[in-house]
C-alpha cells in the first residue's frame, strides 16, 4: 500500500504487475506514479455532458457533472467531490502542492487549489486520464 493511503475503507490490493495490466500506460504513469497529462491533451476536459467521473482503477464515483466547471486550465475541474468520503487530499511540503486520490483504492486523480468558485472555493484539478465517465442515462 503507498504511504500516503489515508482511505476510509481498506484500498483492494494489486500488485505492480496487475495495475500495469490493467491500465493503459498513461493511466499507470497518472493513477500509480503520480504523474500528469499534458493541459488539453487528456480525455474530458472539454466534456460537457451530465453524468459521473468514476476512477479509471477501481470504479468508484469519484465526481459528478452537477460540480464541474470550465476553469480554462485544460483539465476536467470541479468545485467538490461526488461525496465527502470519495477523495481524500495530502499535502506534499516538497512540492507544495495538494494532491488529490481516490479513498478506495489511492489513485492519484490530480490536485486542488483554494481558488475556485462558490459555494466551496475549490478548484478540484484533475486527470482526465485517471476518470472513466459515465454519461446519465435518461429515464422516461
Amino acid at each position: 500500500m503507498n504511504f500516503l493511503a489515508k482511505t476510509a475503507a481498506p484500498a483492494p490490493f494489486k500488485s505492480d504487475a496487475e495495475w500495469r495490466r490493467q491500465l493503459t500506460p498513461e493511466q499507470y504513469h497518472v493513477t500509480r506514479e503520480h504523474g500528469r497529462e499534458r493541459a488539453f491533451s487528456g480525455p474530458y476536459w472539454n466534456e460537457t455532458a451530465e453524468g459521473l467521473y468514476s476512477c479509471v482503477c477501481c470504479g468508484s464515483s469519484v465526481f459528478s457533472s452537477d460540480a464541474k466547471f470550465d476553469s480554462g486550465t485544460g483539465w476536467p475541474s470541479f468545485f467538490a467531490a461526488a461525496s465527502r468520503h470519495a477523495v481524500y487530499e495530502y499535502h506534499d511540503r516538497m512540492t507544495r502542492r495538494t494532491g488529490v486520490y481516490c479513498s478506495i483504492c489511492d489513485a492519484h486523480l490530480g490536485h486542488v487549489f483554494r481558488d475556485g468558485p462558490q459555494p466551496t472555493g475549490l478548484r478540484y484539478c484533475v486527470n482526465g486520464t485517471a476518470l472513466k465517465f459515465e454519461p446519465k442515462v435518461e429515464t422516461k
